[in-house]
């Protein structure tokens, strides 16, 4: 059955780009052909929806063309035998989250030596392996696979943005992983942008600029994390655009993070800025229902916690923030499990959890919405909801939209009942154009995320 398999992955990798391949079809395994049923094994529940939204033909061809023939194409979640304890709410988790306790001890000076006094910074829980693909993040997966297969050559710099608790610090930190596994005499390091700061300020101090250039213009991959904090601080700027420039003449590979574009930081010099985006920028998402399943999931198994899958949708239904935030809940609902000696979904039904958000579509009406929104963009209802196309109030009128959709998962003709536009088709649009927005422009993330705490608060 394995040479099977490899058979069929052969004839998939001809037919697919490979970024694709590597990204849905890693961790997948054929478990049995009998019959004519053809069930294939995949890591977490979302791989498996767009495999059997968007490549089940492509396999069905593959096998044909293995001589294998296909009645029925089924996909299985695999389980590993995990350890069945007990959860315990200071333990860490991988699968896109990064505690706050980890991101304090988290530096560069624990980690173990690479090439006599060089440390990597690297914190070994951090693979692509236990990093959960959803749609809010495959794009940057992929070209993090071509990072890894081909560093310092087509996306160099690397520079990957988004909100915080999304993943950043696992994903980079993932490649940094990958790379020494593959080449441990490449010169790997993983810092936050404050330890650059601090050393280059330590260097100055004890007159040892020079050591502190050699040592990071020796490096093979350069990892910088949190980029948006150099704000303000010109000195170390300037360094680290003569390294940036030094290391990427050389072919050498420059990862960088940051909750912003390299454009809306403030203070950042224009020539940086430039250089920080001339390979592209990438971003991770606020991840949709599956992937929060898909997350979920992952967390529970690595803690060996039994969940069912009813207290998982619950979770994922209900916080819709980031992944720090699921870890925070998940937790939350496990240890009363524990101290209550009951099941995750019992706790639920029983009512000992109170997640925020989970009242929020059941309490707030839809003219509620259109009322804080309004007051928020300093509008009258009847100015917002009328014909104006004004742009501030034509803003004003699709972020109501927007919040209506997403959050009261009403349907676009009684959103547009609700803000007095005549076709839902306009609904659609004003929805899509605010999706659009938020991947650009923080401050209309920031501005959405305080009128929910008006709205919800």
């Amino acid at each position: 059955m394995l040479d099977t398999w490899k058979s069929v992955l052969s004839e998939i990798e001809q037919m697919i780009p490979s970024e694709q391949f590597s990204t849905w079809f890693t961790g997948a395994e054929l478990l049995s052909t009998e019959g004519g049923t053809i069930v294939i094994g995949v890591p977490n529940v979302f791989k498996r929806t767009q495999l059997q939204a968007k490549y089940s033909d492509i396999i069905k061809e593959a096998f044909e063309h293995s001589n294998i023939s296909v009645k029925n194409l089924r996909y299985d979640i695999l389980t590993r035998e995990k350890p069945k304890t007990r959860p315990h709410a200071s333990r860490s988790v991988p699968g896109q989250v990064q505690s706050i306790a980890d991101a304090a001890t988290n530096n560069y000076h624990s980690s173990a030596p690479v090439n006599g006094s060089l440390q990597t910074g690297l914190n070994p829980r951090y693979t692509l392996d236990n990093f959960v693909i959803g749609t809010n993040n495959d794009l940057a997966v992929s070209v993090a696979r071509n990072v890894i297969d081909n560093p310092g050559i087509r996306y160099n710099p690397f520079f990957l943005y988004g909100g915080p608790g999304l993943g950043k610090t696992h994903l980079v930190q993932a490649i940094g992983n990958e790379i020494v596994k593959r080449n441990p005499k490449l010169k790997v390091l993983y810092t936050p942008i404050s330890s650059f700061y601090s050393e280059f300020i330590k260097s100055l101090q004890n007159k040892r600029s020079d050591d502190f250039r050699q040592k990071f213009r020796k490096l093979d991959v350069l990892i910088i994390d949190d980029f948006q904090m150099i704000m303000n601080k010109d000195a170390s700027q300037a360094e680290f655009f003569d390294i940036f420039n030094e290391l990427t003449q050389h072919d050498k590979q420059i990862i960088v993070t940051s909750d912003r574009l390299p454009d809306q930081i403030k203070s950042v010099d224009e020539r940086l800025a430039s250089r920080l985006s001339q390979a592209g920028e990438f971003d991770l998402q606020m991840p949709q229902f599956e992937d929060r399943c898909a997350i979920l999931r992952s967390m529970a198994e690595f803690r060996g916690a039994e969940i069912e899958d009813a207290a998982i949708e619950y979770i994922a239904d209900n916080v819709k923030t980031n992944i720090r935030a699921l870890e925070g809940e998940l937790t939350h609902i496990l240890a009363v499990a524990d101290f209550k000696a009951m099941t995750p979904l019992e706790v639920i039904n029983e009512g000992y959890v109170n997640t925020v958000s989970a009242t929020r579509t059941k309490t707030v009406s839809p003219k509620q919405v259109v009322e804080k929104v309004a007051k928020y963009y300093q509008l009258t209802t009847k100015e917002m909801c009328g014909k104006s196309r004004v742009a501030h109030i034509k803003n004003a009128r699709q972020v109501a939209m927007y919040i209506l959709s997403k959050d009261l998962s009403m349907s676009t003709p009684k959103i547009a009942l609700e803000v007095g536009v005549k076709d839902h088709t306009t609904v659609m649009h004003g929805i899509k154009k605010i999706e659009k927005d938020l991947k650009l422009n923080f401050s209309l993330r920031d501005q959405i995320s305080e009128i929910k705490e008006r709205i919800y608060g």
